[in-house]
């Protein structure tokens, strides 16, 4: 099964960078695999979408804020209760598009290439003033999902 792995967040936007962070930290446990794409989506990655063809698996990283929830506090939502539909006009925001709007496009762009098997990692913030530092309680969260998803991939006694 190939599996897309994709990380959204800004780098210089503390505790928004975790899905980067999560993304930098496989790709060097993981490396080059033939099964495993790894997408460092930052905050307007619309071309990649593209690059999601002939995988049957996609897996999210990104962080989620007032979710009344400790920070560093970990979700694993299902995709399909958090989709947006596609705007009319993506080159209005192209710059600031959301994963669940990612999807909504990779949908329309795929079709029945669409994978069905797609999970989302979202880590509780707070934080996301101008800073490059993620906070403790965030950075051991996203360490916990690298490990949660070398797990599931069954990659992690080959590294």
């Amino acid at each position: 099964m190939k599996t897309a792995i994709m990380g959204f967040g800004n780098p210089v936007r503390s505790d928004d960078a975790i899905g980067i962070y999560v993304i930098e930290e496989l790709q060097k446990k993981i490396g080059e695999h033939p099964s495993i794409s790894i997408f460092d989506m930052g905050t307007a990655a619309f071309e990649v979408l593209f690059g999601l063809k002939g995988h049957q698996k996609i897996i999210l990283v990104d962080a989620v804020i007032n979710s009344n929830e400790p920070v560093g506090s970990l979700f694993k939502v299902p995709a399909e209760e958090v989709l947006q539909a596609p705007e009319e006009n993506p080159l209005v925001f192209l710059h600031s598009m959301k994963w669940s709007q990612a999807l909504s496009y990779a949908k329309k762009i795929l079709l029945d290439e669409y994978p069905e098997d797609i999970q989302v990692y979202l880590i509780a913030v707070e934080n996301t003033k101008l800073e490059v530092e993620l906070s403790k309680e965030v950075k051991q969260a996203g360490d916990k999902v690298v490990n949660l998803i070398l797990e599931e991939l069954k990659v992690s006694e080959a590294l």
